[in-house]
């Protein structure tokens, strides 16, 4: 012990504890202490998210609910919005531009095959639109609460789904007065949509980390998804676009189809309207869907998980 003198007063300084030569780290061993909002290990990260499953659920409903919640016509805009996009494309695509041409089963399927191709791909491209702004336009969510942050974008994935699911009434509906009845290759329909689920929740999470730090990619965001969508086949037929009009070698044409978006819309519509045939599809088709969905899926949880203790920080 040693007394110091300053300004007349005397003051004692405790002696040297064996805590004064250990590191913080050292220190918050010893002791017991962790890092708070520590990212945890993936298995115990999939296990939080399972214990959250009722929350993610529930949030998704909310803003299903609140998303129209301002609108007189409110929950109808759900199918109503898609319906008109299907409308201008109809006439700008199918009329005025001749895409109806070279429709499977002939012309007389282009607005089963338009109705099948927008709703299909507006479900993609608004869980990616909206995971942009998962985490940036949750922060104050974020920062009061813990919980594993992935619940976010997810619930916006089922908030989609949900939403898409509200639309296959009418889609039915569509159908069935065109002459398209219910058979055995409507069933297809449920694994094709698991695996646009799973990709479209895959997107979510890559876009609600780039989105977290690079607030601006929202603004980007709509022009990518628009060329993704010309570049899909949602309002024509890729196959006589590519091949007969535009004299693409066939190479190329299995490659602009093996996209995700062209993979589910193809298998969709495969499993809807009558005439789509086997020879519509890109090769390996049930392959590339469950690849995508897979590799996305999969991948994305990862990549959004490694950021996990940085969400609403700075």
């Amino acid at each position: 012990m040693t007394e110091t003198t300053h300004g007349g007063a005397v003051g004692v300084k405790p002696p040297p504890t064996p805590d004064d030569r250990l590191s913080p780290a050292d220190l918050a061993a010893k002791y017991g202490l962790s890092v708070s909002g520590a990212r945890p290990s993936l298995p115990e990260y999939v296990r939080q998210l399972w214990g959250r499953r009722h929350f993610i659920l529930a949030f998704s409903r909310a803003k299903l609910t609140a998303q129209y919640s301002q609108a007189k016509l409110g929950q109808l805009w759900q199918v109503a919005t898609p319906l008109l996009n299907a409308t201008v494309y109809y006439f700008i695509f199918g009329l005025l531009l001749g895409g109806r041409n070279g429709t499977p089963g002939g012309h007389q399927n282009y607005i089963p095959f338009l109705v099948t191709g927008v709703f299909v791909f507006t479900f993609t491209q608004t869980s990616v639109l909206n995971g942009v702004r998962a985490i940036s336009g949750n922060l104050g969510l974020v920062r009061a609460l813990h919980f594993p942050r992935a619940s976010l974008p997810i619930s916006i994935s089922l908030q989609q789904l949900q939403q898409l699911l509200y639309s296959m009434i009418v889609l039915v509906a569509i159908l069935v007065g065109f002459g398209h009845f219910p058979a055995w290759s409507w069933l297809l329909i449920f694994p094709t949509l698991a695996c646009q689920f799973l990709f479209n929740t895959g997107m979510a999470l890559i876009m609600a980390r780039l989105g977290s730090k690079t607030p601006d990619l929202a603004q980007l965001m709509p022009f990518i998804l628009r060329t993704w969508m010309y570049g899909s086949g949602v309002m024509f037929p890729l196959q006589p676009m590519l091949r007969d009009r535009a004299g693409a070698q066939p190479w190329l044409v299995d490659l602009i189809q093996a996209n995700p978006a062209a993979v589910y819309m193809d298998l969709m519509r495969f499993s809807f309207i009558d005439g789509y045939t086997p020879a519509d599809l890109p090769p390996h088709v049930w392959a590339l869907a469950l690849g995508w969905g897979l590799l996305i899926g999969v991948g994305g949880f990862v990549f959004f998980w490694k950021s996990e203790e940085r969400y609403g920080r700075g």
